[in-house]
């Protein structure tokens, strides 16, 4: 998990990384073999702002990446920021 962790939480787009990180630390140990591979295939994208556009929902993922993976990634990423608007962050 080292070389994922690292290539999620330095991604070069600040907001990429604080979803892809924290993912990657909680989700990621219970991710299966298949998935992981799904993932690395995800941060192995150059354009980072596509990536996150992709998670938020603001452009069409590709279909190769549109996985059960970039699903987790989503709903990780709503249960995410509304725990830390509740925490009084934004």
């Amino acid at each position: 998990m080292g070389r994922i962790a690292f290539r999620a939480w330095r991604r070069g787009f600040r907001e990429a990384d604080l979803v892809l990180g924290p993912f990657v630390d909680q989700v990621g140990p219970d991710l299966t073999g298949e998935e992981l591979d799904s993932l690395e295939a995800l941060l192995g994208q150059d354009d980072d702002h596509s990536l996150y556009a992709w998670i938020i929902g603001a452009e069409p993922t590709p279909a190769e990446h549109e996985t059960l993976v970039m699903r987790k990634i989503r709903a990780f990423m709503r249960d995410h920021v509304a725990a830390a608007v509740a925490e009084g962050a934004g």
